[in-house]
């Protein structure tokens, strides 16, 4: 049986020196529904060690020139997108989406590689001359020392590539804890950016349970921690990461709205719902999960959905033609499946069912087809849980007013869609909704690299969004220095509180 090994201090290792209790989990390959490797779990004493061996990387990376560390990520730039189909391929056999979908996850990846490439103008300071007689001030940033990436099963290479290369771009060493269900793509990635020349034990991959993340959180060597996950765990790690003093970025769960007016292409609005409700499986913290429909059409765009619907053709995401693969795991799929099965007891009519789809692909997998509910409402559990899965709900209302009280009304504030042709309405909704990212005649608004990834209300637990300019900020604190060279004038002693003359 494969043994996946962790990443430390610039090589693959399955034995971490500091003693752990021999736990470990079992990857599977969804599409077959077979155990295809291991990975053995860190114990709180083996994350120590990890950290140490960041702390001591650290030290040096933080005084490497701006230039050499933009050499190294032009560099790992360059490796990632040679070997793309590699990544692609890797995160397929674990994860189970489509070939093309990973393909997709590793170029918007690569986007934020391209933007921290841009590390030395990014890290720009100010200076002001003679703010007192003589006396010149300055800011600048500085690394925060050693920094955790906590990263979840549905994005395996995207979500560490949001924050590890600007992290390291930063001055920072990084331990990344992957999902244990998928943890082969960052170990790929540590080891590609050794490739690029980044120093041994700057980036580290160490596996494990609630136990390593937990250990990561209380260590005092780890100065901040950036999450991607549920919103109950993603409050656990702020808040446990906040007490023990640390700089926390938490991206919790979502649950999507896609607001249909009237006066929309529906052609176009039912394109965007399968493409945004359906890839992935609905795995994605951006899919579309709740479809909004502003009478009269409803009856129109619940068809139109349909007919989408039977042309998509579920299996093996190695295989061509698919175009939607298994969940991540069995325990995943049943939970999925039964969300389906309790809207149907709460009254909501399932116009298309995915349980039981017919699949290209082996008989055991993670399987559950496209899955539609109608007359779905803000009562029934399908809508006020995240599912995390292939099931789209359609709820109702008479207007937009109705429509914006939905959205706003929801703990979740992730991200948001309005299909419409009337600009004013538009306009009128990207001011009003209380959402952290906007669609317009868009489905999934995810920023490019250059501006930052984030939510609102229960989506994110602290004041920093993923990449951009945030990330930039979330990894490094500010300094302002204030100098004076003197001369033989200088003024001698004063006690008296210094004031700018």
């Amino acid at each position: 049986m494969n043994r996946i090994p962790h990443f430390v201090d610039g090589a693959r290792t399955t034995v971490i020196e500091a003693g752990g209790d021999g736990r470990h989990g079992e990857v599977f390959d969804p599409a077959t529904g077979q155990v295809a490797a291991t990975v053995g779990f860190a114990s709180a004493a083996q994350v120590d060690a990890v950290v140490q061996v960041a702390a001591r990387a650290a030290r040096d990376w933080r005084d490497v020139s701006l230039s050499r560390r933009a050499s190294v990520l032009f560099a790992f730039r360059e490796i990632i997108n040679a070997r793309r189909d590699e990544l692609a391929a890797v995160i397929t056999a674990e994860h189970g989406k489509v070939l093309a979908d990973a393909a997709g996850e590793v170029q918007r990846g690569l986007e934020v590689v391209e933007y921290a490439c841009g590390i030395p103008t990014l890290l720009t300071g100010g200076f002001s001359e003679n703010v007192s007689t003589e006396v010149d001030s300055y800011s600048l940033r500085q690394p925060l020392g050693v920094v955790a990436v906590i990263s979840p099963f549905n994005f395996p290479a995207m979500v560490p590539l949001w924050f590890v290369p600007i992290a390291v771009a930063c001055g920072n060493a990084v331990v990344v804890k992957p999902s244990e269900k998928d943890p082969s793509a960052a170990v790929l990635l540590a080891q590609w950016f050794t490739e690029a020349g980044l120093p041994p034990g700057v980036c580290n991959v160490v596996h494990g349970d609630c136990e390593a993340v937990d250990a990561l959180l209380d260590h005092p060597g780890v100065r901040a921690v950036s999450f991607v996950g549920s919103t109950p765990v993603a409050r656990h790690v702020y808040q446990r990461g906040t007490a023990a003093g640390k700089r926390v970025q938490a991206l919790g769960g979502a649950k999507n709205h896609m607001v249909v007016l009237p006066d929309a292409d529906l052609d176009l609005a039912a394109d965007a719902a399968v493409n945004a409700g359906f890839g992935s499986a609905g795995e994605r913290c951006m899919a579309i999960s709740a479809l909004v429909a502003v009478e009269p059409v409803g009856d129109d765009l619940v068809a139109r959905i349909v007919e989408r619907l039977g042309r998509i053709r579920t299996g093996d995401g190695r295989r061509p033609g698919c175009d939607m693969g298994p969940l991540i795991t069995a325990a995943h799929r049943d939970r999925v499946a039964g969300y389906v099965a309790a809207g149907a007891a709460d009254g909501a009519k399932i116009v298309v069912d995915g349980r039981g789809v017919p699949v290209d692909g082996d008989a055991a997998g993670f399987w559950l087809g496209p899955t539609l509910l109608d007359q779905v409402t803000p009562q029934m559990s399908v809508y006020t849980d995240e599912i995390f899965g292939p099931v789209l709900s359609v709820l109702r209302v008479e207007s937009y007013d109705a429509a914006l009280e939905l959205v706003n009304a929801n703990p979740y504030g992730n991200g948001t869609a309005i299909f419409t042709n009337d600009g004013g309405a538009a306009r009128r909704f990207q001011h009003e909704v209380e959402v952290g990212m906007v669609g317009i005649n868009v489905p999934i608004p995810v920023p490019m690299a250059y501006y930052s990834f984030g939510g609102w209300k229960a989506s994110l637990f602290g004041d920093s969004h993923a990449h951009g300019r945030d990330g930039v900020h979330f990894f490094t604190r500010g300094k302002v220095v204030t100098s004076r060279w003197l001369d033989p004038r200088h003024g001698g002693v004063n006690l008296g509180f210094p004031t700018q003359t």
